[in-house]
C-alpha cells in the first residue's frame, strides 16, 4: 500500500450548508428545494422526521418529540446557515419558537425557519395582508393554521380545501385539481394573493400559471420556504 498526503478544502472554499427536516410521508419538498436552491450557492442536506399518516392536531403535535433526533442525523461536524422544519400545519401546532429550540438542540445552525415564518415574511415584503388559502387538509387542521397567520396580520377570508386527512395521498392530488381550486379562490375581490399550503402538495410548477390567470401573486409553502432559506444563505 502507498500512503498519500492530502490537503483539506479550506473553509473559505466551502459552500454554506442548508438543512431541511422533511416529514416521513412527504414526497414533494425535497425535489422542489433541490430545484429552487441553486447548487452553486449552498449544500443541501436532508433528514426525515416520523409522522402519522393521518393529519390531526394530535399527530402534528407529536412530531415535537422527534425533531431534535432528526436534527441530530445531519452530519455531526457540519455547521448550517439555516435549517428548515418542513411542515406548515405542524409549525402552527408546535409553535415557531419551540421548533427553533428543538432543531438547535440537535445540530449546529445559525437560524431555524419553517413555512409559517417564511409566509409571514413573504407577505410583508409584498405588502399582502389578505390571502386566499388553499389547503389539502381537513377544516379543523386548517383553521388552527389560519388563526396563527391571523395573529401575524395575515387574514384568509377566502378558504378552500381538498379535505384530505391522509398525508400519503396529498402528494398525488393532480395538477388540474390544484389549478382549478386555486383560480376559483384567487379571483375573489377580497383577497390580494393566493397561498397553497402544505409542503407535500405539488405546486411549484403551477404558481406562474395561476398567477397569470388571476393577476395576483401566488405562493406556496415550498416557494416561500425556498425564498427564506436563500435569504439565510446570503446573510
Amino acid at each position: 500500500m502507498t500512503d498519500f498526503a492530502y490537503e483539506m478544502i479550506s473553509q473559505s472554499e466551502r459552500l454554506p450548508n442548508v438543512g431541511i427536516i422533511v416529514l416521513q410521508t412527504d414526497e414533494t419538498i425535497e425535489s422542489d428545494l433541490r430545484r429552487l436552491l441553486p447548487p452553486e450557492k449552498c449544500n443541501l442536506f436532508v433528514s426525515r422526521v416520523p409522522n402519522g399518516t393521518e393529519v390531526t392536531h394530535e399527530t402534528l403535535g407529536a412530531m415535537a418529540d422527534e425533531i431534535s433526533g432528526s436534527a441530530q442525523l445531519f452530519p455531526r461536524n457540519a455547521h448550517f446557515k439555516g435549517v428548515a422544519y418542513c411542515c406548515t400545519s405542524g409549525t402552527s401546532v408546535i409553535g415557531v419558537g419551540r421548533i427553533g429550540e428543538l432543531v438547535k438542540q440537535g445540530c449546529d445552525c445559525d437560524a431555524v425557519t419553517e413555512p409559517v415564518s417564511s409566509l409571514v415574511d413573504a407577505c410583508r415584503r409584498r405588502n399582502i395582508s389578505r390571502i386566499a388559502f388553499l389547503s389539502p387538509y381537513t377544516e379543523s387542521v386548517s383553521a388552527h393554521l389560519r388563526s396563527v397567520l391571523a395573529e401575524h396580520g395575515i387574514e384568509s377570508p377566502v378558504f378552500g380545501s381538498f379535505n384530505e386527512a391522509n398525508d400519503s395521498r396529498v402528494a398525488w392530488i393532480d395538477r388540474q385539481s390544484i389549478v382549478d381550486a386555486a383560480k376559483s379562490l384567487g379571483v375573489r375581490d377580497e383577497v390580494e394573493a393566493v397561498f397553497m399550503s402544505c409542503t407535500n402538495l405539488k405546486t411549484i410548477d403551477l404558481l406562474d400559471e395561476v398567477s397569470q390567470a388571476i393577476g395576483k401573486p401566488v405562493m406556496s409553502s415550498n416557494s416561500v420556504l425556498a425564498e427564506n432559506l436563500l435569504q439565510l444563505v446570503d446573510k
